[in-house]
């Protein structure tokens, strides 16, 4: 069980995360593509699945956004009501968009075991409830809930502190973290190297790996800070297929990571990114998921894994 994975601070942990449908979205579309939506899930072999709580962001940056922003169902609405899986959920949560009484309601309502706090993606974003004080409120009004935190190797490559910020949460409580997508093994690289040194509780670090299917999506991921170094950036646009090269660059990405964090004494895994609605796209997130997965049980078939 997933839980119990995180828990134990087991390495190798495959997650598969998808957004939620469009608020606006037809009772007839709900259910059809909910339908499909758990057909797919039920034949994925992942330890469990990730539903964002999407934020629009625009507060970040003052360049525009590429992809125009659309509210969607809450994550936990659309797992409990709509997704026939008895795969579980990590239900992501931007807690700035509550105000303490929703958020509580919020835990109290909730089914899902598992949990991923996001706070403000900037400082300029309006914030009804600050990170810290949600972990404070997890605490106390659902002391059962595993929660997580967010991991981003970029800052870590700015300040160098990114290994401290997760040493801090998890001492709030966190006990797992997913990071943004990666597509810069560098920054990966340092982060492990700092947290393996750090002398405190260590906990499962998941990377989130997406394919990268056009060249406006490459502008939308570097437009979500996205760190892609510009040799990947070339070797993407030059590609025959970008998608098919996104993908096989992933699985490189991952099996260097992996093993780097095995070596480190870091438990690492992978949440595999499905945000497209095109059905080339999808096919290839599958692609994607079922090569890591290939990667983590060669590996613990060799004896190299972290417990």
């Amino acid at each position: 069980m997933l839980k119990e994975k995180i828990k134990n601070k087991k390495s190798g942990i495959l997650l598969y995360g998808i957004v939620p449908p469009k608020i606006s979205s037809t009772p007839e579309d709900l259910a059809r593509l909910s339908e499909l939506r758990s057909q797919r899930i039920n034949g994925c072999e992942c330890d469990g699945i990730i539903i964002y709580d999407l934020q629009d962001e625009s507060a970040r940056t003052q360049e525009k956004r590429t992809f125009e922003f659309s509210h969607t169902i809450d994550p936990a609405i659309y797992y409990e009501q709509y997704l026939r899986t008895d795969k579980e959920a990590i239900i992501y949560r931007a807690v700035g968009k509550y105000d303490e009484e929703e958020f509580r309601e919020i835990l109290r309502r909730d089914t899902s075991e598992l949990g991923v706090f996001v706070g403000a993606s900037s400082k300029d974003e309006e914030c009804k409830l600050h990170l810290s004080r949600a972990y404070e409120i997890k605490n106390e009004a659902a002391p059962h809930l595993c929660v997580g935190g967010i991991c981003i190797p970029e800052r870590h490559e700015k300040n160098r502190d990114e290994h401290l910020k997760v040493a801090e949460k998890t001492a709030s409580g966190c006990e797992f973290f997913i990071t943004q997508a990666v597509y810069n093994v560098q920054n990966a690289k340092i982060f492990i190297d700092d947290y393996a040194a750090l002398e405190c509780e260590k906990v499962p670090i998941i990377f989130t790996f997406t394919p990268c299917g056009s060249l406006k999506t490459l502008e939308f991921m570097k437009w979500l800070g996205i760190s892609i170094p510009e040799f990947l950036q070339q070797r993407l646009i030059n590609s025959v297929d970008i998608l098919q090269s996104s993908v096989a660059l992933c699985v490189e990405m991952f099996e260097f990571i992996y093993r780097y964090a095995l070596e480190k004494g870091v438990s690492v895994g992978a949440n595999v990114e499905s945000v497209s609605t095109r059905r080339v796209e999808i096919e290839a997130s599958l692609s994607l998921l079922k090569e890591i997965r290939k990667i983590i049980l060669k590996h613990e078939n060799l004896g190299f894994y972290v417990i």
